[in-house]
């Protein structure tokens, strides 16, 4: 009985964290998703995934970023690879710190036309949450640098490590 308890507790507190706070953690018309569970509080993961202007020192993949108008919705990033050449373009398009949770359209430097990725903080309850990427697109685009499976592979990659990063960072924070 007691594990009963327990269970409809946890579901609850997720119900109620996910419906009540107006928190959307998985987009079900997305093309990709990428989740993780982080044994740290959706605070202090939101308090490093928030600063926008500053993944580059979370990604071995982005080594100088350019930040040019508000850090919120209508600012812009690029992101240079580490080759200096190599470089993608993205827009703030939506931002809420109530809802720890942003969105970037991607508009130059992917072969991916219409995408636009989210991040989501959910909170889970017990010091515990759950990071959340989401990305929708209108389709790839055949190129002769790289392959629909390569660039995917790639991404995976690249969300593994900055997220491993953010949470690394966040622990370390927290415990400050």
């Amino acid at each position: 009985m007691k594990i009963k308890k327990t269970i409809f507790s946890l579901v609850a507190t997720i119900a109620m964290a996910v419906g009540y706070n107006g928190v959307q953690a998985q987009s079900a018309d997305a093309n990709k998703t990428y989740t993780k569970v982080v044994d740290a509080s959706a605070d202090a993961v939101w308090s490093v995934l928030r600063k926008m202007d500053e993944i580059q020192n979370y990604s071995k993949g982005i080594v100088r970023l350019e930040w040019k108008g508000p850090k919120d919705v209508g600012g812009q990033r690029v992101c240079y690879a580490p080759d200096n050449q190599g470089f993608f373009k993205e827009n703030i398009v939506d931002y809420s710190d109530v809802n720890r949770t942003y969105s970037y359209s991607v508009i130059e430097g992917v072969p991916i036309k219409g995408m636009v990725n989210t991040w989501n903080v959910v909170d889970l309850g017990y010091n515990k949450s759950m990071i959340v990427w989401t990305s929708k697109f209108e389709e790839f685009m055949e190129n002769p640098q790289i392959t629909k499976e390569q660039f995917f592979e790639f991404i995976d990659l690249s969300l593994n490590e900055m997220v491993g990063n953010v949470i690394a960072e966040a622990k370390m924070e927290a415990k400050m």
